[in-house]
């Protein structure tokens, strides 16, 4: 899970065990991957007499081929894995591991002499190269540890990429030593209250991850085969920046007060002041994680004031613009030149994209639904997020007992059929689609069960669609996914089963309870309005 393109089944068996010698072609992080895989496999000194003497374990890191793509071959002699880069070694690994007893998921509980594993080889390459997820710490803080531990899992089914919100209205979630109010004062609020018309709870949330954090994450990842997206989120969604420097955002506003409510409504200036404000934090996220690409977000911003402020009108006119989304995509530019230079590609959601605020490089994330993504696809390369189906922060079903979220339903099914690059376009406009992600909105998501609880298994059916470009088949495909929860299970994921949440994991009759049906034809009809926007 995701299914490989060839497999070819030999006689026999090979005994895997954790003193099997070890040779490796290639960079050190294959190394790494595959001493961490002997390692898992039981104690070294614990295997049978002689069985070090007739087994080997091979990697080749340096190989012509796709990105991530591998071979596996299986001997009785040994096994050797072949791959152009540390994702293709990662891959070949994860199938390896899930050619072995469920069992082998679990991080004791090894049997005597190692595993034993049939002969064969598979060979395979994904079908598109980012295959990612995004995690919204900002709403709800995600410990590192927790991050660390997506990590693991995003690797058991093959995405390579990690995208982290960072900032939004209801927190700042990363350490400045250059400006050290965004974390101290921006990083937690005093209450949250669920959705808009929520009540306060009064107790405080908060977080933040230092710059030594975030190069942890950062490094654990790209030895999984899989690149760190770190997100700043402006012009707008930046409540929790101006809670710390409200000298940011509009003159004579009062200090922002964070709390959890819903997206929008807030700016800062996109003035040269605030742009070098916001280079020094990019470059401080830039040295710590070594990030090929930023996320600079864009989206959903209020310019309702930027008209009026003599600061922001005197930029206008020294650029010669006459309307305040022209400074919108003037900002977004100007930072994505500043990354640039930095050796780093700009990403942005698809509004940036609408007001100009791209490069010829640009990555745009388009999350409004299909003609956007196919205005962008037309000059840009494209990372497609559509709400529906890949906002996993919806709920999954129209059972009652579906616990409380933003909307729904978003179904396994659903996200199965997803096409990323849909077959009616052009064949220019389908090459420019580099893949898709899945997102979780956390504004209802206050701990990692519920995470996991949203995520899996839909987000298997993702892998499989980014790897294999489809699920050509839904009734294998249901067949394959209920023997891989079992592995799930071993991992500690508390994945919603596909006939229903668990009783535990029901809305219940307080706060969580499902307030009605789901709303997925309504949401359609609004974000089909809104991607329709010049």
């Amino acid at each position: 899970m995701p299914s490989p393109a060839t497999v070819r089944p030999e006689p026999g068996t090979c005994r895997l065990h954790a003193d099997m010698p070890l040779t490796v072609d290639g960079p050190p992080e294959a190394a790494a991957l595959a001493r961490r895989f002997l390692a898992s496999l039981g104690e070294a000194g614990n295997t049978p007499p002689n069985t070090t003497e007739t087994t080997w374990f091979s990697v080749r890191a340096a190989v012509d081929g796709p990105p991530g793509g591998y071979a596996l071959h299986v001997t009785e002699q040994g096994v050797t894995v072949e791959a152009g880069d540390v994702e293709g070694v990662s891959g070949a690994l994860t199938v390896l591991r899930q050619l072995l007893p469920d069992q082998v998921w679990r991080r004791a509980g090894v049997p005597s002499g190692g595993w034993t594993v049939p002969c064969g080889t598979v060979s395979d390459a994904p079908a598109y190269g980012w295959r990612g997820a995004m995690l919204d710490v900002a709403r709800h803080f995600l410990p590192r540890t927790a991050v660390l531990r997506y990590v693991d899992l995003l690797a058991a089914h093959r995405y390579n990429r990690l995208h982290l919100h960072l900032t939004d209205d209801q927190g700042w979630r990363v350490e400045s030593r250059l400006h050290p109010r965004l974390h101290e004062v921006g990083a937690w609020r005093p209450s949250t209250r669920l959705g808009p018309d929520g009540v306060p709870d009064g107790t405080p949330h908060g977080g933040y991850y230092s710059l030594d954090d975030l190069a942890e994450i950062s490094a654990y990842a790209r030895s999984h085969g899989i690149v760190l997206v770190p997100e700043i989120d402006v012009p707008g969604h930046t409540s929790a920046l101006r809670a710390a420097y409200p000298e940011l955002g509009r003159p004579g506003e009062e200090q922002a007060v964070l709390d959890t409510v819903w997206a929008g409504g807030s700016s800062i200036s996109p003035t040269e002041p605030v742009a070098a404000f916001l280079r020094d934090v990019l470059g401080e996220i830039v040295d710590a994680t070594g990030a090929p690409y930023v996320h600079l977000g864009g989206d959903e911003c209020d310019m309702s004031w930027w008209a009026d402020d003599p600061a922001i009108a005197a930029e206008m006119a020294a650029h010669g613009y006459t309307e305040p989304r022209q400074m919108h995509g003037h900002f977004l530019r100007g930072l994505g030149g500043f990354l640039a230079g930095r050796g780093v590609r700009m990403i942005v959601w698809d509004e940036a994209f609408v007001t100009g605020g791209v490069l010829p490089d640009t990555i745009v994330m388009a999350w409004r639904g299909h003609e956007v993504a196919e205005r962008a696809a037309r000059t840009h390369d494209v990372v497609r997020a559509p709400l529906f189906p890949t906002y996993f922060n919806f709920d999954q079903s129209d059972l009652p007992e579906e616990r409380r979220s933003e909307g729904g339903p978003i179904t396994l099914a659903d996200v199965a059929a997803f096409t990323p690059a849909p077959p009616e376009w052009p064949a220019e406009l389908r090459s420019r689609v580099l893949g898709a992600q899945w997102q979780v909105w956390s504004e209802w998501v206050p701990h990692e069960r519920h995470l996991d609880y949203l995520a899996f298994p839909r987000a298997c059916a993702l892998a499989e669609v980014l790897w294999r470009g489809g699920v050509d088949d839904p009734a294998a495909f249901e067949d394959r996914l209920r023997a891989h929860l079992p592995r799930l299970d071993a991992l500690g994921v508390e994945y919603r089963p596909p006939g229903g949440p668990r009783p535990w994991q029901a809305g219940g009759t307080g706060a969580w309870r499902r307030t009605g049906p789901g709303r997925i034809e309504e949401t359609r009809k609004w974000v089909e309005s809104i991607s329709r926007e010049p």
